[in-house]
């Protein structure tokens, strides 16, 4: 594979509240995407996936993508944009049109997806994408090709995913100003679905929950398509600020406890450990925190119970999250963490307890040339977004009368099965 010549270079950017991420990805001339290289860097300028400062913003982006080129020595020129913020929301429209009875051809589908994209009423919000998410033929859904088949009705699902305006625009030009044009701004759920979501999870019916650092979106997927989504404005990062408050100790000493030493389960053995606050080789600088011994130790079992005090909180409003978005019954048998919060030990354990339903930690699939690094959770909407970019996925908003377009599936395997129902089509 090292040896194919690439045909085609892409780049995406994650720009999320704690960190910013970024890839350059190449198809090679067999149809198999590379990564060529990646990179990340700590978030500036951005709160809660709303851009706060929009120097330090353009700055982090440019250096996370910098990061990427210089690894894949070669520059992008185009990015696709992974959004977490910004007021996202999902829906699904339906459209249907009389038949007749006879056989479906391509000009009928094409014409369908032209009315339909007529009807779209986004309220006064930004229609990020509007996708086809399946069809029906005469009420039958789950129909992936209706070419060739007869119907008296043909009808399809348009998956719309809006967002507020202003936010994405200042997302938009946070890149733009950092010399980069943007292809497409993606909602985080999607990308993290195609990550880590396998096609027979989106068909039965899952709830995905991506845990990052300020915002935990909570997504459903159902036959086969995002149906619904939730954002909940609290993070990992929440987490950080409760123990750098109970210990009276700095954020970054906090975020080290937490990723070292945390844990969402506890253990007999938690009040008789002692962990230190300072990093190796920074003992006996700054002050003693709150609870600690004379070597400024604290008990594991104390920060453990921070750790779970604000779990706690988070869980209740996924919770009333699932259940505004009636996730309930026989379809709801699975609930997939993503995100860098998902990194925590333990947390599956937790959130099972806590959710009442079976719960897996979401990982990046593999992808050529990916840096052990970047293989993490944390890094799930990164991934997600080179797949969708590699798809090209047909967005009905570009269609017109005398405008058909042909959708590139790929020939690795997340891409394909995410977008076998819209293979041939236009």
């Amino acid at each position: 594979m090292a040896n194919q010549r690439i045909t085609r270079v892409f780049g995406a950017v994650n720009i999320g509240s704690f960190r910013i991420s970024a890839i350059v990805a190449g198809i090679n001339e067999v149809g198999d995407m590379v990564v060529l290289g990646s990179g990340h860097r700590a978030s500036q300028g951005i709160k809660r996936g709303y851009v706060t400062d929009m120097a330090a913003a353009t700055y982090a982006v440019r250096d996370a993508i910098d990061r990427a080129e210089k690894m894949a020595d070669t520059a992008v020129q185009k990015v696709w944009i992974g959004c977490s913020g910004a007021g996202l929301a999902s829906r699904i429209d339906q459209f249907d049109a009389e038949i007749g009875g006879r056989r479906i051809e391509q000009e009928d589908i094409d014409q369908l997806l032209i009315s339909a994209k007529d009807v779209i009423q986004p309220d006064g919000r930004m229609v990020l994408h509007a996708q086809p998410a399946q069809y029906r033929l005469d009420g039958a859904h789950g129909v992936g090709n209706p070419k060739g088949l007869h119907a008296e009705r043909l009808g399809v699902d348009i998956h719309i995913m809006l967002a507020d305006g202003a936010p994405i625009r200042n997302l938009t030009e946070a890149v733009q100003s950092a010399h980069l044009e943007v292809e497409a701004v993606v909602g985080s759920p999607i990308a993290a679905g195609q990550a880590c979501l396998s096609p027979e999870e989106r068909d039965l019916g899952v709830a995905l929950v991506e845990f990052g650092g300020e915002v935990t979106n909570v997504a459903i997927y159902e036959q086969g398509m995002l149906k619904d989504m939730m954002s909940i404005p609290m993070g990992s990062a929440d987490i950080t600020d409760a123990i750098a408050s109970a210990f009276g100790i700095r954020r970054f000493q906090a975020e080290r406890l937490k990723c070292v030493n945390g844990s969402a389960i506890a253990s007999p053995h938690d009040h008789r450990e002692m962990i230190p606050v300072n990093a190796p080789g920074e003992e006996g600088t700054g002050p003693i925190a709150r609870h600690a011994d004379d070597k400024n130790r604290i008990p594991r079992a104390e920060l453990i119970g921070v750790i779970t005090g604000q779990l706690g909180t988070l869980m209740e409003e996924v919770n009333k999250a699932l259940k505004t978005m009636r996730f309930t019954g026989q379809r709801a048998k699975q609930v997939v963490f993503t995100g860098g919060g998902a990194e925590l030990v333990g947390l599956a354990d937790y959130a099972q307890a806590a959710i009442g339903k079976p719960v897996r930690i979401g990982r990046v699939p593999h992808l050529s040339g990916l840096a052990e690094a970047h293989v993490k959770p944390g890094f799930s909407t990164l991934a997600g977004l080179v797949l969708y970019a590699a798809a090209d996925p047909v967005d009905i908003r570009a269609m017109g009368r005398n405008h058909t377009r042909t959708i590139r599936l790929g020939k690795f395997g997340m891409v394909g099965r995410v977008y076998q129902a819209l293979r041939e089509y236009f």
